[in-house]
């Protein structure tokens, strides 16, 4: 499996998801600042929730894939009030003409005081771990 890691962050939470998952992989966690450029098979997405949706930037981002490129998403992040992105983002991938892999990885992160720590060292080896699973 040829595999792609890119992650939008404010807190640096999902960059540390990112860069974990990326590890298991042997790939580097890029920000969706680059491009993917190469045929992969799957395309790891990190993102969060802001102001209770994805961020803009993570809309572009999917809106530019060529869905030649890209086999299919899966989707992680972190979020200290609300869950999973996972339908935001498959809307958005759905537009695109790429397919979402139904699962994902979510945990806790922190939030001004809340979730103080997270992601923890045990949310980065289950984020590892999922990576791994998914090959």
């Amino acid at each position: 499996m040829k595999a792609a890691v890119r992650y939008y962050t404010k807190t640096g939470n999902t960059k540390r998801l990112a860069e974990a998952m990326a590890d298991a992989l042997g790939v580097q966690a890029l920000p969706i600042t680059e491009p993917v450029t190469e045929k992969v098979d799957v395309l790891f997405l990190g993102n969060s929730y802001y102001a209770f949706t994805i961020d803009p930037e993570v809309r572009a981002f999917i809106r530019s894939l060529d869905k030649n490129k890209i086999g299919k998403i899966v989707n992680f992040g972190s979020a200290a009030l609300l869950n999973s992105t996972y339908k935001k983002v498959k809307a958005e991938a759905e537009k695109a003409g790429i397919p979402m892999d139904e699962r994902e990885f979510h945990c806790k992160g922190e939030f001004k005081a809340m979730h103080k720590g997270r992601p923890n060292s045990e949310d980065l080896a289950a984020a590892a771990a999922f990576a791994k699973s998914l090959k």
